[in-house]
């Protein structure tokens, strides 16, 4: 499969990103600003923010992927794992 990531609503989304991001959920904000995905900056709204962070756990890896260049689906992968961890803390 071809490497579309970073381009936008063109990017094709490979099946082995989809699915919850933990990194997103629990480092909304911070997550946000790292993987260019700056809707996620509306976490930061009060009463907006719990939602916010909901729908970056669920549509997080998508938007990552559409919003940055990555090397390859593993590197995507390790790096959320990476934001993952950071948020478990």
């Amino acid at each position: 499969m071809e490497n579309t990531s970073g381009q936008g609503i063109t990017s094709t989304i490979p099946p082995e990103i989809k699915g919850w991001n933990w990194g997103a959920f629990l480092l909304n904000f911070i997550w946000a600003i790292g993987n260019r995905t700056w809707i996620g900056l509306l976490s930061l709204a009060p009463y907006v923010g719990i939602v916010m962070a909901i729908v970056l756990g669920f549509k997080g890896n998508e938007w990552a992927w559409k919003n940055k260049r990555w090397k390859s689906i593993d590197h995507f992968k390790r790096v959320q794992k990476i934001w993952s961890l950071l948020g478990a803390g």
